[in-house]
């Protein structure tokens, strides 16, 4: 059996604890753009990611911080800033903060994430609660040995995002009158946008979505027992779908705007929690 200690993620956990305390219930990743949700909190304290063990990420609109603080009223984690596995980085890198606000004892996990659209019908700035994923990354977090004190050596994903807090998202965006539908997240490793061939190939899969993060870290969420809630904010039309190309600059300035509507719906559905 694999000793916690002798694992990246249980130092951050530690860490986490001596500095923060007990856990929050809930843990919020920041996506590209998302990164102004953090003023929201209030009594805050802050800790960059170098100094509790976790990896910084070399993303541009990803701080690199832990912050914990109160969102509506409740105690919350955010990650500010996640790594990508087209960084270079290895998956334990890639979902070390995760499996450490597991075994610090965190429940639920808050994703936010910019994703181009497969379709037409899906336009730039869109909400789109992420029902499922296809993992076209090539890559899987819990390749090689099982760590057994997070969770079983094949954890089932048949529902890896919680029907039940997917639900109360949705009830939370009719009731602020935001349009948020629901898709399929097609994760791709990049970093290089999809060609026009590959954008209608992910579409006739099934996928709406494509991104180039989110599913490593649900892997490893589920894996360790958590509650998992995405929200993606589609912030290009895939290519092949309009005129113009995308670029990261447009990615995270049409995020940033969308996060006017993103920013009530979280607040909002953490405050019932």
């Amino acid at each position: 059996m694999s000793k916690p200690e002798y694992h990246p993620y249980a130092a951050v956990a530690d860490a986490c604890r001596k500095r923060f305390g007990e856990p929050p219930r809930v843990v919020i990743i920041l996506g590209s753009g998302v990164g102004v949700l953090q003023h929201s909190l209030e009594n805050d304290d802050a800790a960059p990611y170098s100094e509790i063990g976790l990896p910084t990420t070399s993303v541009v609109g990803h701080d690199g911080k832990l912050l914990v603080g109160e969102l509506a009223g409740t105690r919350v984690a955010m990650l500010s800033g996640r790594l990508h596995s087209y960084e270079g980085r290895s998956m334990e890198e890639n979902v070390r903060a995760v499996r450490a606000m597991a075994a610090w004892g965190v429940e639920i996990l808050v994703m936010t994430s910019a994703v181009g659209s497969l379709h037409i019908e899906l336009q730039p700035g869109d909400l789109v609660r992420v029902t499922d994923h296809i993992n076209l990354m090539g890559i899987n977090p819990l390749v090689g040995p099982n760590i057994d004190a997070l969770g079983p050596r094949f954890p089932d994903m048949a529902a890896a995002y919680d029907p039940a807090l997917g639900a109360q998202a949705d009830t939370v965006a009719s009731e602020l009158e935001m349009r948020m539908v629901r898709g399929v997240y097609a994760a791709v490793r990049g970093p290089s946008f999809e060609t026009p061939a590959e954008v209608r190939m992910l579409a006739k899969m099934g996928a709406s979505v494509v991104g180039m993060s989110v599913v490593p870290e649900t892997i490893a969420a589920v894996h360790a027992g958590m509650r998992v809630l995405t929200i993606a904010i589609v912030s290009n039309d895939g290519t092949g779908l309009s005129d113009e190309p995308p670029n990261h600059d447009e990615v995270t300035a049409t995020v940033g705007q969308a996060t006017d509507r993103l920013c009530p719906i979280i607040s909002r559905l953490v405050g019932q929690w």
